[in-house]
């Protein structure tokens, strides 16, 4: 396995536990309202929801982790969870915001043509 395949993976599943955060910790907090371009008015109507999707944030982290640690056998883990965060970016990019498709699917992307390459 590549070493530049391993290092996106790792960026991707770092980038997930910074989605938890904004969407479980700091939604309705300044930097959440932010990156969502939220009023406080909708992120506290909307607060528990966000929970909830920074949770399956979380588990896309944690599945792109445990690939990286199953060394050479993680190939089948890493793919399955760069797909996973494939495909969510390019729901997130049709039903939200085209942004989504260059924060969550193109990296993801580069990580499976990578994992793929090597």
């Amino acid at each position: 396995m590549s070493l530049a395949a391993n290092v996106v993976v790792a960026l991707v599943g770092l980038l997930h536990v910074y989605i938890l955060v904004l969407e479980m910790f700091l939604w309705d907090k300044p930097a959440g309202l932010r990156a969502f371009r939220q009023t406080p008015q909708s992120a506290a109507a909307s607060k528990v929801l966000a929970a909830n999707q920074g949770l399956y944030n979380g588990f896309l982290a944690a599945g792109l982790f445990w690939g990286l640690s199953l060394g050479e056998a993680g190939l089948g883990v890493k793919t399955f969870f760069l797909l996973c965060v494939l495909v969510a970016g390019l729901y997130g990019a049709a039903t939200v915001g085209r942004k989504i498709l260059f924060i969550q699917s193109v990296p993801a992307a580069i990580g499976l043509a990578l994992l793929w390459l090597a």
